[in-house]
């Protein structure tokens, strides 16, 4: 074994038999795998013992610490715009069905002064990443150099991009080998991922959309409070001023999953119109976010209405090479969904509709797989409505003929429809830190 090298053997039976690693051991581990001392092999069983066993406090900070000292760390202290010093606020979700909220919450909560630094990732599985819904948007690029991040903060306010190399990168390492050994579902390992990325990124405060509900890493409020909890306790710790709201994502967000379809969606938003749960949820975050920058006494709806927000989104997209006013990709192909009978939408399954998107050509099975930036799914009434037979539930969007039926037989069963129903609550179900 080479000097400074961890006993891996010992680390993996120590963490199986339940017990606490020491920071020197977990530092070693991290460093190891970076540099490809450690192989996957082993890394793979530790990550399986971790998510049978779990990790303490000290654990779960010591881990994110050394994920976190593998890269760089952005300084974004001394942006500054007209003289005067730009605070930086984040926001990162969990993910779920539908969830295009950073789009039209980014250049929102920059039309009130704040710098919103937003590095974003490539879906893999349901649908799309917010770079691949981005990417649906002609000539966007989502590759910035620090500078360029930095230049683009300081001008426009609002930027989303894909994070670079040299952030955290014992966490894309590790999330990538996650991924194909069924060790991604870990609160002690997400709440890692999430914040050695967030706390790189340089941010001065943190909100975070923890979801919880079918469509959701988390299914059930207990799990995503658990992890809303330990990600607070992290960025608090590290300096960041972190808060997390815990939302519903037990029905699909908005009313289209998919690509240029939630690009569209987003830009109704910004409009001053789009669905109530999408606009809801956006003013939630907003307002988080605007409190957690120091600013306060406005009402984040106001621009929606007036336009700020949308002339911020269009600054923020052409920034980035991007022609807000070009047309949105558009389907070879376009199949619809009836109802079979009449009643009302009680139940939407967000699970089952993702996935009929990802079988539309949404998202992908593998990391780098090309996504069509026209592929996915709209519905067209929601929960706590009422529809007739033969009224349109579901239109499917694809360049491929041959994927409909897949994605036919997936939605079969995702639309409940009763006697009657009750309209959906509020999308916010809870507040952490």
């Amino acid at each position: 074994m080479a000097a400074g090298a961890p006993d891996m053997v010992g680390v993996i039976g120590a963490k199986r038999d339940g017990r606490e690693l020491s920071g020197e051991q977990i530092r070693a581990v991290i460093d190891g795998f970076t540099a490809g001392s450690v192989p996957p092999e082993q890394m793979s069983a530790l990550a399986m013992a971790i998510v049978f066993q779990g990790m303490s406090r000290h654990e779960i900070a010591d881990w994110t610490s050394a994920m976190l000292a593998s890269g760089v760390r952005l300084d974004l202290r001394g942006l500054q715009r007209d003289g005067r010093g730009l605070t930086t606020v984040d926001k990162h979700s969990t993910g779920g069905v539908g969830d295009k909220i950073t789009l039209p919450l980014t250049p929102l909560v920059a039309s009130y002064g704040l710098a919103v630094p937003q590095l974003s990732g490539r879906g893999l599985g349901h649908t799309g990443g917010t770079l691949d819904k981005l990417e649906s948007i002609r000539g966007w690029r989502a590759d910035l150099t620090a500078d360029e991040m930095s230049a683009q903060l300081a001008d426009v306010g609002a930027v989303v991009c894909a994070a670079t190399a040299d952030l955290a990168p014992a966490d894309r390492k590790l999330y990538a080998l996650r991924d194909v050994t069924g060790t991604v579902a870990s609160i002690p390992l997400i709440a890692s991922s999430i914040m050695s990325k967030k706390i790189a990124e340089g941010t001065g405060a943190l909100v975070l959309d923890v979801k919880a509900g079918s469509g959701a890493f988390m299914t059930s409020y207990e799990d995503a409070e658990r992890l809303a909890a330990t990600m607070v306790e992290l960025g608090t710790d590290a300096g960041v001023a972190t808060r997390a709201l815990i939302t519903d994502m037990s029905t699909p967000l908005g009313r289209s999953a998919g690509n240029a379809v939630e690009v569209a969606e987003s830009v109704e938003v910004l409009a001053g119109g789009g669905p109530d749960d999408v606009v809801e949820l956006t003013l939630a975050l907003a307002r988080e976010m605007l409190a957690a920058g120091g600013v306060t006494g406005v009402d984040p709806a106001e621009n929606l209405t007036n336009g700020r927000a949308m002339d911020t989104w269009r600054a923020m997209i052409a920034a980035q090479s991007g022609d807000p006013d070009a047309p949105l990709p558009t389907p070879r192909h376009l199949h619809e969904v009836v109802a079979p009978a009449d009643g009302v939408l009680s139940a939407l399954d967000a699970l089952a509709v993702g996935e009929a998107a990802w079988l539309l050509g949404a998202g992908r099975s593998r990391p780098g797989e090309a996504v069509s930036a026209a592929a996915g799914v709209t519905w067209h009434i929601g929960v706590g409505d009422r529809v007739r037979r033969g009224d349109r539930l579901f239109t499917l969007h694809t360049d491929d003929e041959q994927r409909l039926q897949r994605a036919v037989d997936r939605l079969e069963r995702a639309a409940v429809i009763a006697a009657d129903g009750e309209s959906p609550g509020s999308r916010v179900l809870g507040r952490v830190g």
